[in-house]
């Protein structure tokens, strides 16, 4: 069993940067992928970013690409999304999530590969 505790949201204006924590407790957090999706309201779940648990290497959407950074500190149990340059359109419910699968690249964005989520934390981006 593992459990995720979201935390780090909040209300920024347009261009600003938070910064989300991810706090994992449970099984050994090394040997999971870990990912962080968000949902909009009347909106599905939608995918953000993703460590693979085979390669260790990451993955982000197209909408986010080269604006978030998704890191990890296994010491901490911890994974990060840091957002920067945020626009209204990144407003949403933001979840992290773990997976014992070893999916790669696109296959990480599959909402139905992770086993735990967190209860997610809102971030709110006003114009």
């Amino acid at each position: 069993q593992v459990q995720l505790v979201e935390s780090g949201g909040g209300l920024v204006q347009a261009g600003g940067s938070l910064r989300l924590s991810c706090a994992a407790s449970g099984r050994t957090f090394s040997s999971y992928g870990m990912g962080w999706f968000r949902q909009a309201p009347g909106k599905e779940r939608e995918f953000v970013a993703a460590f693979s648990r085979s390669d260790g290497l990451t993955y982000y959407a197209d909408s986010v690409k080269g604006r978030f950074t998704i890191s990890r500190d296994n010491a901490k149990n911890t994974v990060y999304l840091q957002m920067n340059s945020l626009k209204p359109e990144d407003t949403a419910v933001y979840y992290c999530a773990s997976t014992s699968t070893s999916a790669r690249g696109s296959f990480l964005a599959l909402v139905s590969l992770y086993n735990y989520w967190g209860q997610g934390t809102q971030v709110t981006v006003s114009s």
